[in-house]
């Protein structure tokens, strides 16, 4: 088998076509099957479009679950990475560095945020504000120790650690992986009645996606957010929005939670808080929650590193400059339209907020996989969620033309 190492400079012969086969075996062979990816390898990105090792085109519908929206290898992003990795990368937390600061004011200023707790992947975040929302519950609220209660809902992802998956109602991700950590309570999501019952003297959080994107863009009744606002305000319970993959533009607002014009206690950031070049995340907080935490009550070797706070600043510059959250509700808008235009009749919804979109489709359909493989061998990458759903989330950056150019393939496919 000839090496599988990509060319590391112009003038070297790229990997041939029939090299698939080979990466395919490798990793096969070599690596968990904790993944079932479509049958591609990519090389490239740039904006919108990645291409693979025999040189073939595809526009990605999936945007690393929203982690690139701000297209692939941002030439802005990429010049703020390269200059910050050439001065210094890492110090941990032991040491001040000359990003920390300047990010920490540019994040606050941006979602109107006290403080900031910087992590690295989105899953920390999470585990970050369960840990403080429970130690604000016994030192302020006054909730004996060891007996805090957090409200989470049905159908969640927040991630794959073993807390999270505990309070999982997936039972792939929870199955074999036990015992679970306790103190969670799981609502239907949506219901605002049964979150109100689920509320004791104990409950110190309510953890909750404004939409829910692995569950196939599940949106809740309008209303509902507010409603959930207004019982944790009564009854003295912390709101933590999972806005990961919500957030930073996906649904046509800075945050999701500007749709019912609410503010959270507690916001997780992450996936394009990078722009797709550097894992980097955040709990965004009023200063009530994450002022109980002294120092090694928790940390990360990593989380605030001077490279990461440099990619993130840059990530949520262009954002802003170029005007990336106006188009996703522009482009996301006409996306929904043509979308539910396909007249299918074996789909049974086609939802979305902003370029957050999902089809789904009727059990008789026999899976979106299979949908998924044809639409890749047209040019489009996305993914199946929950066995009838296709995930529809391109790159903020996508244009009108480039949405036709995918609504001509993806009509051809299911419509």
């Amino acid at each position: 088998m000839t090496s599988l190492a990509p060319p590391l400079a112009a003038g070297l012969a790229s990997p041939t076509p029939e090299d698939l086969r080979d990466y395919l075996e490798v990793e096969h062979r070599l690596g968990a099957h904790n993944y079932k990816p479509l049958d591609v390898v990519l090389t490239r990105g740039q904006g919108v479009w990645v291409w693979d090792v025999a040189g073939r085109r595809y526009l990605d519908c999936l945007s690393a679950y929203s982690a690139v929206n701000q297209g692939h290898c941002h030439p802005r992003i990429l010049e703020a990475l390269i200059a910050q990795a050439g001065r210094l990368t890492l110090t941990s937390r032991a040491f001040h560095n000359d990003q920390l600061a300047p990010f920490y004011e540019e994040i606050c200023a941006l979602t109107g945020s006290h403080k900031v707790l910087p992590m690295n992947s989105g899953a920390e975040a999470v585990e970050s504000a369960l840990k403080c929302v429970r130690k604000w519950g016994y030192r302020e609220k006054g909730v004996a120790e060891d007996q805090a209660e957090i409200i989470v809902c049905s159908d969640n992802f927040h991630g794959r650690t073993i807390a999270i998956v505990g309070f999982s109602s997936d039972p792939d991700a929870r199955r074999d992986f036990g015992p679970f950590a306790p103190g969670f309570r799981c609502v239907p999501f949506g219901d605002g009645d049964a979150l109100e019952a689920a509320i004791t003297p104990r409950t110190v959080a309510v953890l909750i996606e404004p939409i829910q994107g692995e569950a196939g863009v599940i949106i809740p009744p309008p209303g509902y957010l507010k409603r959930v606002r207004d019982l944790c305000t009564a009854q003295g319970v912390m709101l933590i929005l999972d806005e990961i993959q919500t957030g930073l533009g996906r649904t046509g607002a800075l945050l999701a939670e500007e749709h019912e014009g609410i503010e959270a206690d507690l916001t997780l950031v992450g996936k394009a808080l990078s722009g797709g070049f550097y894992p980097v995340s955040a709990v965004l907080s009023n200063s009530e929650v994450l002022g109980v935490l002294r120092p090694g009550e928790h940390g990360s070797t990593f989380g605030g590193n001077p490279l990461a706070c440099a990619v993130a600043r840059m990530a949520l510059k262009v954002l802003v400059d170029e005007d990336m959250i106006g188009n996703a509700a522009r482009q996301g808008a006409y996306f929904l339209e043509k979308l539910r235009g396909l007249g299918n009749p074996l789909i049974r919804a086609v939802r979305g907020r902003g370029l957050m979109l999902a089809v789904e489709f009727a059990p008789e359909a026999g899976g979106a996989r299979p949908f998924c493989e044809k639409l890749k061998d047209k040019g489009i990458l996305c993914k199946e969620t929950h066995r009838d759903i296709i995930r529809f989330a391109p790159p903020l950056v996508i244009t009108e033309k480039e949405i036709d150019w995918a609504m001509e393939r993806i009509a051809e496919v299911i419509g």
